[in-house]
């Protein structure tokens, strides 16, 4: 057996219906799609959750929830992982700019503190934002957290 002698099995595969070829084929005129309407139109296409002129599932279920426009999404750093880094790689100041170098962070991301673990050591910390206890800890142990 090889690729170029492989073909389906007997009775698999039936001939494909020719549509529009004219009246003798039976299959002409209007091709099979019956008379007027939208379906026999070119172009036409089920629209997606379309129900056949009934209201739509999406339109009779109430709306839920609120979505402020004015929300400021941040990158949450915590203390635990500020310790991981600062061991890591070695640094008793950690900036924006480090944070972006090492792909912690994206050039557009805002960063927060939040004060979920524990420092090892003090350091210094530049952040769009930070926790009242996020600060208060970082103080504790001698650092410093640099508002942007």
């Amino acid at each position: 057996m090889n690729l170029h002698t492989l073909k389906p099995a007997k009775g698999a595969t039936k001939a494909a219906k020719r549509i529009g070829r004219g009246q003798g084929s039976g299959k002409g005129g209007t091709s099979t799609r019956g008379h007027k309407g939208a379906k026999s139109r070119s172009g036409w296409s089920r629209k997606r959750n379309f129900e056949g002129g009934q209201m739509p599932l999406q339109m009779r279920l109430p709306k839920r929830g609120f979505t402020s426009r004015n929300r400021v999404p941040y990158v949450a750093i915590n203390l635990s992982n500020l310790s991981e880094i600062a061991d890591k790689y070695n640094l008793d100041n950690i900036t924006l700019e480090a944070l972006r170098e090492r792909r912690i962070v994206r050039k557009t991301d805002r960063v927060k503190i939040l004060a979920n673990g524990e420092l090892t050591k003090g350091i210094s910390v530049e952040a769009h934002a930070c926790s009242e206890n996020a600060k208060n800890a970082v103080e504790a142990k001698g650092g410093a957290i640099t508002l942007v």
